[in-house]
């Protein structure tokens, strides 16, 4: 290699993402619960708890009348838009137990299922925004947020921020007032990193936001991977939304499969919710008004894609080649991020068609297309497939596999201006047999602006050509794709090389 030195790989690099998910129970929830089980091999889950939300609360069970005026309801309720026993986490893992034995033969890193139901906690759910006293979620996540194991830990937010806001309250409420407070504020600050499908409570900008202003804080709102996905989901990609492909591949596969919701399903999470009527098909918008509904999006033919719209909280997790955990702007399965102005470490979407404001989206805003997060699309899809195959296919041999890559001389090195630096990787696992390798240049996660150049661009070896007009400090980012053309679905591997440009 000409013109580079190696540099060690991060840690966070090669080990697998700590993370902490809060959900409050509507049926995107339950979606995207149910592919973060079936990817629970690629992180390492640390709580699954119940939340609450504008949208979802559950109320204290003493008849306590709960009511803010600028909210979906117009009078106290007891509750809000919460089934009695609600269990949707447990329902989930219940089906990944049935189907473990099978996936822990396609990857023996999949957690034991009772494992997982040790994590499940209840959180602050009595009232929307309630974070008056702890709950056990909240202590479960303030007591990892405490250990002593190095960070990062990515709290994901599904549901509104008052759990989380309750951890961190606590940690003030032990610590503030003696020596050690700046020093705890400052290492739990480094080690959580919140990522949040808007403000569903006010707990962010009341208590988080002004208290913990050095957490990294990552805006994932999207409208792909959400009820409004068809708006900005690629032409050629729309099939992965139709019924035909949600029923070969999700609805038929298995006991999760059977579980995740698609139009016309006849299921409610809350029955007689007058804002849930994707149970329902065949009723126009005005018809379904005429039912009482409050109808905020267009009905779909039965069995079509309703939404998984917190899965862009945790696709930046699970392509660990990609990297995209350790960096917002670094971009992958879940998007590219670039630096807000909201806070002093926060991030929004680089290419968000809306971007929210409070509880409502913003408006004046610059409207993009989402292509950081769609272009992905059907490489999330097409693995998410092959993972519920997994679950029903109790032989190694019987199932389609991901290729592996592995880059000689490392993923982080140095190089300098005017150089060429040769790039080799090794294919293997048992999906790399006929796998083709592409490299490309992401662009818009560097800050070369100079024309690197890449020859060839397919093959296992590639050279990479530095201008002589780059700037010491520049950062390159080359990423090394394998994946099957032969298969129908094919499952991607990847690898991304940082490259630096040395100084002098």
């Amino acid at each position: 290699m000409a013109g580079g030195g190696l540099v060690s790989a991060p840690e966070n690099a090669v080990s697998r993402p700590r993370t902490i998910v809060t959900a409050d129970p509507e049926l995107d929830d339950l979606n995207s619960m149910i592919r973060l089980l079936l990817f629970s091999n690629e992180v390492e889950i640390e709580g699954l708890v119940y939340a609450s939300s504008r949208f979802h609360w559950r109320g204290d069970g003493a008849g306590t009348e709960f009511f803010l005026p600028d909210r979906e309801y117009d009078a106290p309720q007891t509750s809000w838009r919460w089934a009695p026993g609600e269990r949707f986490i447990d329902d989930a893992v219940d089906a990944y137990a049935e189907v473990y034995d099978n996936l822990v033969v396609h990857d023996p890193r999949y957690p034991d299922p009772s494992h997982l139901r040790s994590l499940i906690r209840e959180g602050n759910v009595d009232f929307e925004g309630d974070i008056s006293s702890e709950s056990p979620g909240s202590r479960l996540i303030a007591d990892a947020l405490l250990d002593d194991r190095p960070g990062p830990l990515h709290l994901q937010l599904w549901a509104g921020p008052s759990t989380v806001a309750r951890a961190l309250l606590s940690i003030e409420q032990r610590f503030a007032g003696t020596a050690d407070w700046e020093r705890i504020r400052e290492e739990v600050s480094a080690k959580a990193v919140i990522t949040k499908f808007a403000s569903q409570d006010a707990t962010y900008d009341e208590y988080i936001a002004p208290t913990w202003p050095g957490i990294r804080v990552i805006e994932v709102a999207t409208l792909a991977w959400g009820y409004m996905a068809r708006k900005t989901i690629a032409a050629h990609d729309q099939h992965l939304l139709g019924a035909e492909w949600m029923r070969d591949n999700v609805t038929s596969v298995g006991p999760l499969g059977a579980l995740y919701r698609v139009w016309g399903d006849g299921r409610q999470m809350v029955p007689g919710d007058l804002t849930d009527y994707f149970h329902l098909s065949g009723l126009s918008a005005d018809e379904l008004r005429a039912r009482g509904y409050q109808v905020w999006m267009d009905p779909q033919p039965a069995g079509e894609w309703i939404s998984e719209g917190d899965t862009t909280n945790m696709l930046n997790l699970l392509a660990p080649g990609l990297r995209a955990h350790e960096h917002p702007s670094y971009g992958g399965w879940g998007g590219r991020y670039v630096r807000t102005d909201e806070g002093a470490d926060t991030w929004g979407l680089a290419d968000a068609a809306f971007r929210p404001g409070g509880a409502e989206w913003a408006d004046g805003a610059p409207a993009g297309d989402e292509g950081s997060v769609v272009r992905w699309f059907a490489h999330a899809q097409a693995d998410f497939a092959a993972r519920l195959r997994w679950s029903v296919t109790p032989r190694f041999e019987d199932a389609d596999h991901h290729p592996t890559l592995t880059v000689d001389h490392g993923v982080d090195l140095e190089v300098a201006a005017g150089s060429e630096t040769r790039l080799s990787v090794v294919v293997g696992g048992p999906g790399g047999a006929h796998a083709q390798v592409r490299w490309w240049i992401h662009r818009e996660a560097g800050t070369c602006t100079a024309d690197v150049v890449l020859e060839p661009a397919e093959g296992s070896e590639v050279t990479v050509r530095v201008p002589g007009d780059a700037r010491p400090g520049d950062t390159i980012h080359v990423v090394a794709e394998a994946s099957d053309p032969r298969t129908p679905l094919p499952l991607h591997a990847y690898q991304r090389v940082i490259l630096t440009v040395a100084a002098g």
